[in-house]
Formats: structure tokens, sequence, C-alpha cells
């Protein structure tokens, strides 16, 4: 198979959740023996042309000089490009800004696939207006993709409530980890068990303020650590919030083996995304054998199960982490148990990676009609 990956900001990852899938689907897929592109930002920091057998097509995105409305002009060039070729499928990761270039799909014999990610609209930063445009390019990608993807049951079972529209599911992946380095922790001044951890990118709808409002009404002395890139408005806004508080903003970490190990010697992990979609920080953190607390959400839910402690409020976190030590006593092992044996039997990246290649192959074939779009 020949198959193009669009709408991320490249591989190899060094941003989030689909630069992420791209990078490791794309290089699984290629040691199955297939044929895969990446498209990357011509301003990607990594500029050989194929990274570990996967072709790179370096793509001008005026993003750098006009800001995230030039992931628009990024996504139509892609595709435009992506539609000349003679690849036998695109998989686009994401539909916000590139849906309203899906009227080049009209006369296309390519199968376009499109992840439907979590539900955009509901991003508490967007503005009315930017949420309707949201709602409409959902509607569009609804209208005029050939398939479309949900990584996440509950996704799924939204696009079928909502929108009468089938999906194909085929969810994210991580692999256990079993090597982890203490020593590491030195480097930020940590300890092990003595620490909390959030991993995410610094939106409202993480839930990052109220996670951070529930630590400090818990009055817990052990630090609490936040990784993400706190360098944009909403981070600015928590650190000035959050100053002098025993709250720490390390910025983006992207090496893997720290943040395994500092997800591992955790006291406890927290996961406050509210917006859909199986979010790839939680399954690591589920890989990495972390005591996690939830926001209780469906979306959550369905993937962590009975394995983790949920919140819908500060005062309910407050509560639990008031409790950490004596909560992790009654429940840390069996948590770790059963968040292991779904990593290994269930959300190993080598099942979806294989799982993806079995649904590319259908569509390919043909097989897939009952998922198909028809072009207005």
């Amino acid at each position: 198979m020949k198959i193009a990956i669009l709408g991320t900001r490249g591989i190899p990852n060094n941003y989030g959740g689909f630069e992420q899938f791209a990078e490791y689907i794309s290089v699984g897929l290629v040691e199955l023996g297939h044929e895969v592109t990446v498209y990357n930002p011509h301003f990607h920091g990594y500029q050989e042309d194929t990274f570990k057998g996967v072709k790179i097509e370096k793509v001008k995105s005026p993003e750098q000089s006009i800001g995230a409305v030039g992931n628009f002009i990024y996504d139509y060039r892609s595709l435009k490009h992506a539609l000349t070729k003679d690849f036998d499928l695109i998989y686009e990761a994401g539909y916000g800004t590139a849906s309203p270039s899906y009227f080049l799909l009209k006369n296309s014999k390519i199968p376009v696939l499109t992840n439907m990610d979590g539900l955009e609209w509901k991003r508490s930063k967007w503005n009315f207006i930017t949420r309707r445009l949201m709602r409409y390019f959902e509607t569009l990608a609804i209208k005029k993709s050939h398939y479309l993807i949900s990584d996440n049951l509950g996704i799924q079972q939204y696009y079928k409530e909502f929108h009468n529209t089938d999906t194909i599911y085929l969810p994210y992946g991580a692999d256990a980890v079993y090597d982890f380095e203490e020593k590491l922790l030195s480097e930020y001044d940590l300890k092990a068990n003595e620490y909390f951890l959030l991993v995410a990118r610094l939106e409202p709808e993480n839930s990052i303020a109220m996670i951070l409002d529930g630590y400090l009404e818990s009055g817990h002395s052990s630090p609490f650590i936040v990784i993400g890139n706190h360098q944009n408005k909403y981070g600015n806004y928590l650190k000035e919030k959050y100053k002098n508080k025993n709250i720490r903003f390390l910025g983006g970490v992207y090496d893997k083996q720290k943040l395994d190990s500092l997800r591992c010697y955790c006291k406890a992990y927290l996961h406050g995304h509210t917006v859909g979609g199986t979010n790839p920080s939680l399954l690591e953190a589920m890989a990495s054998n972390a005591f996690i607390f939830a926001h209780g959400n469906n979306f959550n839910r369905g993937v962590l199960g009975a394995n983790a402690l949920y919140f819908t409020s500060s005062r309910e976190l407050a509560v639990s982490i008031s409790e950490v030590d004596m909560l992790a006593a009654k429940n840390k092992d069996g948590f770790l148990s059963g968040n292991n044996s779904k990593i290994n039997n269930y959300y190993n990246w080598k099942r979806v990676i294989k799982l993806h290649e079995e649904v590319f192959a259908d569509v390919i074939a043909g097989n897939r009609k009952s998922f198909s779009r028809r072009k207005s």
C-alpha cells in the first residue's frame, strides 16, 4: 500500500498526540512492507527526506508568520499535492483546518480517511464564532470525507447519536514501559513518590485550573509538577495565578524516558482532559505504572474503566489528594495491574498498527462500503 498521512506538524514528533501517532503508525507500516509518506511543514526541525524508512514531504506553511490560521493554507497545500500523487489512501489527522479544503475531493479517486479526534467545537478556548465555525467544519468532514475514524468509543457513539453517522473505531496506542530511571528525577529536584504530576497542553478544557485548585484546597505539601508548553496566553495566566504556591511549570519535556520515569515515580498523576478522544498522554501514564486520578467523563472512563479514581470538581479532587496515601495503599496495585493488562492486550502499538493496516487494506479494496460517504 502507498499511504499519505496529512494534517500534523510532522515527524519525528516534537509536539503532541497526532504527531506521535503519525510517527508510530508510519514507521510501523513501513516495517510491514508498505510505502508511507508523512507531510511536514517546511519549518520542521527535521530536514531529512526520510525518517526510519518513511518518506517526508515538506510543504510550505505560513503558520510562523501569520499564526494558527496558516494551518488552513498548510492543509490545503498538503491535500492538493497529495491528490496529484499515486497514493492508495490519504489519512487526515483531524478535521479542524483540513475539512474546508475537502472540495478538492469532488473528483478524487483516492479514498480519504479523517480522524475526527475529540469534540473540537467544545474547546473552551474558542469564542462563540469560532465554535460555530468548528461545528461547521465538523459537518463538512462528515459530508465530504470518504471515511471517518474515531479513536474512542465515546466519540464513535457521539457521531452515531448526534449525526447518525458511522465511523470506524481505531484506537490509539502505547507500549508498556519496564525501564525506569529514578536518578532522572534529580534533574528536576524531585524524589520518588513525593510529587504530583500533570502532563497536558495548557488549555482550559484540560481542567488544569480545576486540578490546581483542588491541589491547593487539599493542603498537601508535596510539590505539584506541570509539564506542557506554557509559553502561551493561558499558560501565562496559570503561571501568574499559581505563582509561589508550590506549583512548578516545567514546560515541554519530550524525552520519553524522562517522561516515563516522571510518571512512574509520581505520588499521583492527574488527567483532566474533557473534550473526548483517547488522549495519548493518558495511555502513556497507564503504560508507565502511574497512579491515576482522572476527570470523570465518559471518554476517560471508557479507557480507564475501574482502574482510576475520578473527580468532576476541585472539591472532589481535594478530598482525594488529601487522602492519597490511604487511597494508594488500597487501590494502587490493582489499578496498575489492570492498566498494564489493557496496554499489553488492547492498546499496544503492534496491535494498533496491525488494525490500521487491516482497515486501510479493506478501504483500498472497497470492502468498507458501509462506512463510505457520498460526495456532494
